[in-house]
């Protein structure tokens, strides 16, 4: 089924998506035994799905002139440097740096402004290509109105899911209460702002997940299933980080058990809304916004909350719950039940890219 170029493509994507998650994932163990923050793993392990596919095709592909080479090697350069002040900031962690707001990591300050620039160096290079080489990998913007439609239904799903998880807990005038504070105001006023400056961490999941992964997954298993497989794929892949970041390691497979369930449901939404509008950026943001929501809806408005969550085994047929009903609902949509060969198509360059 798979060319010797397809499945050498496969296998460098693999081999950075989860190589390297797993790979310092061992750093990761090291760096909590140490008591170090991990919070730059979390942020560089977003890049690697979207760097295994660009290399995949720039090693196999060096002739394809349709290829935004540019923004591949930039997204690619990006990462990298994430990677090292990543590291860095286990093996070097007393390098800080005096802000107005107290002393930070040197580290932190060094990876966010290496987003920022990546942001913008991306946006720069996705424009220079032309709409010819953004289409034929997957990377232009198309069907506005569907696009939209699908971003605010997953607002209001989000929203509605939230307001019933804290009714649940007998807190829903809490829920009310926290978009009486100027704070959640703010917060929401700026993310548009900092999807912008922001937005290749979640590009890179989901170049990696929906826009490469997915389709080869649908060809070979079918449409829905190939779908859930990826949902489970996508959950383990975040290994590391529900055992060394989210919680502590001795909750990691509570957390891990509830990321494969989280990871199905947003999974099948992701992909409804993708295979619907057929534009990667639908996903980019919907992952953006399921990220950073959070942060208001919990009521702290900080990044603080991802870390050293409380959870326990009495979460997990809640989830499943929440999950199936408001998400995974959506496996039961229209573009899942159309046949594989209409619903699964490959955009030019990934046809040619990655011939599935």
């Amino acid at each position: 089924m798979f060319s010797k170029t397809e499945k050498r493509q496969l296998m460098i994507f693999v081999a950075i998506a989860y190589g390297i998650t797993y790979l310092l994932g061992i750093l990761m163990w090291y760096g909590s035994m140490k008591q170090v923050d991990l919070a730059l793993f979390a942020n560089a392990q977003m890049m690697y799905p979207a760097m295994g596919v660009m290399l995949a095709f720039l090693l196999t592909r060096r002739e394809d002139t349709e290829m935004p080479k540019a923004f591949f090697r930039s997204f690619t350069a990006v990462t990298i440097l994430m990677i090292v002040c990543t590291v860095l900031s286990v093996l070097m962690p007393d390098r800080m740096a005096e802000m107005p707001g107290g002393t930070v990591s040197a580290w932190l300050i060094a990876v966010n402004y290496i987003q920022i620039a990546g942001c913008i160096l991306g946006l720069i290079f996705l424009l220079i290509s032309g709409k010819k080489k953004r289409a034929a990998y997957g990377l232009g913007w198309k069907n506005w109105k569907l696009s939209a439609a699908c971003i605010f239904l997953f607002l209001g799903l989000y929203f509605l899911r939230t307001a019933i998880a804290y009714a649940a807990m007998g807190g829903l005038s809490y829920f009310f209460d926290i978009f009486k504070t100027a704070d959640a105001w703010v917060l929401l006023g700026i993310l548009p702002l900092n999807f912008l400056l922001g937005y290749i961490a979640f590009f890179g999941e989901e170049y990696g997940w929906r826009y490469y992964l997915q389709p080869i997954l649908q060809k070979k298993f079918g449409l829905k299933k190939g779908v859930l497989i990826l949902g489970v794929v996508w959950g383990l892949w975040h290994l590391p980080l529900d055992f060394f970041f989210y919680v502590t390691p001795d909750k990691g497979l509570i957390m891990t058990t509830n990321q494969i369930i989280s990871c199905v449901g947003l999974g099948i939404f992701f992909a409804y809304a993708y295979m619907k509008t057929e534009n990667i950026w639908v996903p980019v943001i919907l992952h953006f916004l399921n990220n950073n929501l959070i942060l208001v809806t919990s009521g702290q408005f900080s990044a603080d909350v991802l870390q050293n969550q409380s959870v326990s085994w009495a979460d997990i047929p809640a989830a499943l719950l929440l999950n199936g009903v408001l998400y995974g609902v959506f496996i039961l949509a229209k573009p899942f039940r159309e046949k594989k060969e209409e619903s699964v198509s490959l955009d030019a360059g990934q046809s040619k890219g990655m011939a599935v």
